[in-house]
């Protein structure tokens, strides 16, 4: 019996000795840290840390300094190898940061790595040198330098978000540098009346926030080339498809035209886009906002040009409507139709273009269509004339005020060829003259003098006001 109770008393010695053995065995854990990273002010990135524990991965608790840290990706309980990722979220101080990553075992045994990071200033200034082919959105506060004429391709969209400055680098001919959105591509830019989306010249020291220029006269022009909008709606031409003025016939983004009249380029709201009209060639500038077959799909609403060295706003057929738009110190035409855009112009205000206050021209092609021009108040001033009509003009007109005429400006003709409408124009006159020595071809029939701020028709200014640099200026004499 003695002898049966020592063999179990070694026994149980020896089941002991070995449970000890195997617990002192087991290495503890060895945690890997990632390569040095770099980020942004208040960016953020995914670290991996590898572990080996041979007892068993239990758990991992992440630490970080000059930011936080977030275990996104956990080891697997009991695990002996594995990768745990832990988030990193910048701080708003830069310079160093770190994270460390503490691994326990099912032994309690702890070995912890760090990963080191260094935080920069946040990146302000991007230069835009070649095309948009992928979805890219274009950050509220910050600068974007167009460096060439920079294309947003076929099925993809570029959304640029209030507040943003767009800045063209000075060029001519083939250099100039624009925005332009190819058929089948979307331009995203919704502004807003606190925040608006400003396109200028790189030589305008305007920053995020400012809305006049602080150091460019609102006359300055053809610094930069402008916006080109090309969509997939029917046009009046020689062709079904044809391309855009002021792009090279070697850049295929440059065609325009279509069947779908709903055709949709995206969403425009509250731009500004000032000083550009770039000369490409002998007489061939690019408008400040060029619209090329574009469908009714399209919103645009809330936009300005300033100072553009061609057109203010040119319609190439299509029919997408636009609303409440303001046009200064165009160099040439403040508004320009051509073969046969369908849609409607309505609330708008044309000041001091340098030649004609309209230009609208009639079909070039099979296909017509009839716009409308309404709600419109214009300030004459230096224009050489107030409305150029062709005779096969496909235009209704009506409820736009003429003020601050000057001699030898006129409305030239009533088309003849398509049935228009002209009706309710209104016109303050300069002392001594009268309607007919501006308003030719039986114009003043439809056409009533009015006393200066006797109008009753126009355009709704309040549309204009806090995002305007145009307004701001007309509203601070």
């Amino acid at each position: 019996m003695k002898k049966l109770f020592y063999l179990f008393i070694l026994a149980t010695v020896t089941i002991l000795s070995s449970c000890s053995k195997d617990d002192t065995t087991a290495a503890a854990p060895k945690v890997t840290a990632p390569a040095n990273e770099s980020l942004q002010v208040g960016g953020s990135v995914d670290l991996s840390f590898n572990y080996t524990a041979d007892g068993g991965f239990k758990s991992a608790i992440a630490t970080a300094s000059n930011g936080t840290a977030t275990i996104k990706t956990n080891g697997i309980v009991g695990s002996k190898t594995g990768t745990i990722v832990v988030t990193f979220n910048a701080g708003t101080q830069t310079g160093a940061a770190s994270v460390v990553l503490s691994v326990t075992d099912s032994k309690s045994q702890v070995d912890d790595a760090t990963a080191v990071l260094t935080i920069e200033a946040e990146q302000m200034i991007f230069n835009i040198s070649g095309n948009i082919t992928e979805n890219t959105t274009w950050k509220t506060g910050k600068t974007y330098i167009l460096t060439t004429r920079i294309s947003v391709v076929n099925n993809v969209t570029l959304t640029i978000e209030p507040g943003v400055l767009v800045k063209g680098e000075a060029g001519t001919g083939a250099n100039a540098t624009a925005l332009l959105i190819a058929r089948g591509g979307k331009l995203m830019a919704e502004g807003t009346a606190e925040a608006p989306i400003i396109f200028t010249s790189i030589a305008d020291e305007i920053q995020p926030g400012q809305l006049a220029s602080p150091n460019l006269d609102p006359s300055i022009n053809g610094l930069w080339g402008g916006l080109l909008i090309l969509g997939k709606a029917p046009i009046s031409a020689d062709a079904e498809v044809v391309q855009i003025e002021g792009i090279p016939p070697s850049d295929q983004n440059g065609l325009y035209g279509g069947t779908d009249p709903n055709d949709n380029s995206g969403v425009i709201k509250y731009i500004s886009i000032r000083h550009g009209g770039a000369n490409i060639g002998e007489g061939n500038e690019i408008n400040g906002i060029t619209l090329g077959g574009v469908g009714s799909g399209t919103i645009i609403e809330y936009v300005e040009v300033v100072a553009n060295q061609d057109d203010g706003i040119e319609w190439f057929g299509g029919n997408v409507n636009v609303k409440n738009a303001i046009v200064w110190n165009a160099g040439d035409d403040a508004i320009d139709t051509d073969q046969s855009w369908g849609g409607t112009l309505d609330n708008f205000v044309v000041i001091n273009p340098g030649d004609e206050c309209f230009e609208l021209d009639g079909p070039e092609g099979t296909m017509v269509a009839k716009h409308t021009i309404k709600n419109g108040t214009v300030y004459a001033m230096d224009a050489d004339g107030l409305v150029d009509n062709d005779a096969n003009s496909y235009v209704d007109m009506f409820n736009v005020y003429f003020r601050d005429l000057k001699a030898g400006q006129d409305f030239d003709q009533i088309p003849t060829v398509y049935s228009c409408v002209f009706q309710n124009l209104q016109a303050t006159l300069p002392d001594g003259t009268a309607l007919t020595d501006f308003f030719k071809d039986g114009s003043d029939a439809f056409t009533t003098s009015v006393a200066a701020g006797a109008n009753t028709v126009g355009a709704d200014m309040s549309k204009f006001q806090g995002w305007s640099w145009a307004h701001a200026a007309l509203t601070a004499k």
